[in-house]
């Protein structure tokens, strides 16, 4: 039996929920019900497993419990980038034999990618919720410089298309003078992840069923099935898959190997697109590891500027007001280094959102128990990697053999992490030693 220590809990909303219309939350579950898989967990990896599952076998029953309302969790805070490529602009990161892991990798990204576009085409979603324009990575400096022109390198040795811009052409694009140099990537997709995750859930019809504000509590097996307690319901089963992240660990699952981190995010109020010169939407990783995420968004007649800097370990899973302040006090200044012209501008809103790291970066995936599946420990790359384990979980569950599964399972297992208190002591100097090494970036 797992009996769940703690439940997710949501330090206020995202700026992404506060730009949508207010939504009306799905019905929770208050009664006995059967299915062949219940997923836990609403966000990519849950729904990309319930969308996977029934396109395998159309009549498989598949409950889905989201412990709040869909988009209000982690999947509903990150940046929204479906990323294609590995994410640091970095050699350290794709030197040597590493290529074949890249390679891997791309695979991964690429298939959520390709089930995003498959969602847009089926319901008509515009550029607002699912864009295919590719992203940016931006240097501040001859560090940042030297980082992507050595990127640039590994990227050849892969055959990956991208584009180099001097600090004029980055300019024009960003409008900004803050950077020296910048690289174009034509492969990532930019989502409005709380939109994005609701449409999404929204697309279910029978045999799948999404509960919200349902969280699941334990599940034990009874004769060779699994029933899970909610707080007002049950779900009996025949497999379960974790679709929970780092919660997973509140069910006893990966016990000392998932690091739990926050990054932070401001968005600012609207102003008019004639304040700020470059493109009207782009949006840009940085250079050096650690750096500032940067997107210009357009917010109907209007844009905004959404800024993302600071990670903190939070073995609590909860984080409070004061570091989210404190990450949005510095982001109000890389905000007016970047932007001069549009100083004055306040932030409108400010939040953070959840990570589940492993110590030697490999996903926690796979049966954890008879029946029951694991799609967690993204490792960042929320989008990406979360929506491809949550479709290899899903083949896992239907004793599907597929590539995605075999790249899954042909990672490493999580290492365990040191005891405490060396853990804090040395994820908290880690952290804060890139940050410096990252400096204006």
């Amino acid at each position: 039996m797992f009996v769940a220590s703690k439940l997710p809990k949501n330090n206020g909303s995202s700026g992404w929920v506060e730009m949508l219309p207010r939504c009306f939350a799905k019905p929770a579950l208050e009664s006995s019900v059967m299915a062949d898989v219940v997923v836990i967990g609403g966000g990519f990896a849950g729904l990309s497993a319930a969308r996977q599952i029934v396109r395998l076998d159309p009549t498989v029953k598949v409950v889905v419990l989201e412990a709040g309302l869909v988009g209000d969790g982690a999947s509903g805070r990150n940046s929204g980038f479906i990323i294609d490529l590995p994410h640091e602009v970095s050699a350290e990161g794709l030197g040597g034999g590493s290529l074949d892991r890249a390679r891997r990798d791309i695979k991964l990204y690429r298939t959520a990618i390709d089930l995003g576009m498959e969602l847009a085409d089926e319901h008509g979603w515009g550029k607002e919720v699912f864009d295919p324009c590719g992203r940016y990575s931006v240097a501040r400096g001859t560090q940042g410089d030297e980082h992507i022109l050595s990127y640039g390198k590994q990227l050849d040795a892969l055959g990956e298309k991208y584009e180099l811009l001097n600090t004029r052409e980055i300019g024009d694009v960003t409008g900004s003078p803050a950077y020296t140099s910048g690289m174009f990537m034509p492969g990532t997709v930019m989502i409005q992840p709380a939109d994005y995750v609701r449409r999404f859930a929204d697309s279910f019809s029978d045999p799948v069923r999404v509960y919200e504000q349902t969280p699941a509590l334990s599940f034990k097996n009874v004769g060779g099935s699994w029933v899970v307690k909610t707080p007002k319901g049950v779900v009996t089963a025949g497999k379960v898959v974790l679709a929970n992240n780092g919660h997973a660990q509140s069910f006893g699952f990966f016990k000392g190997q998932l690091l739990h981190v926050f990054t932070y995010a401001s968005l600012t109020e609207r102003f008019d697109p004639k304040r700020l010169p470059g493109h009207r939407t782009w949006a840009a990783t940085p250079a050096l590891p650690m750096g500032t995420t940067i997107r210009r968004i357009s917010d109907g007649d209007n844009d905004r500027i959404l800024v993302r800097w600071r990670y903190s370990y939070n073995p609590s899973l909860t984080i409070g007001d004061s570091q989210v302040n404190s990450a949005g006090r510095v982001h109000d200044e890389k905000f007016l280094t970047r932007f001069p012209t549009l100083k004055g501008l306040r932030m409108q809103y400010r939040w953070g959102g959840p990570m589940a790291l492993t110590w030697n970066s490999v996903p926690a995936f796979g049966e954890v128990a008879q029946g029951v599946i694991s799609a967690c420990g993204c490792n960042g790359l929320g989008a990406s990697k979360s929506t491809a384990a949550g479709i290899a979980a899903a083949d896992l569950a239907l004793g599907v053999k597929s590539e995605l599964v075999d790249i899954l399972k042909g990672y490493d297992k999580p290492k365990q992490l040191p005891p405490q208190p060396f853990l804090t002591i040395g994820a908290k100097a880690n952290m804060k030693y890139k940050e410096l090494r990252a400096g204006d970036e």
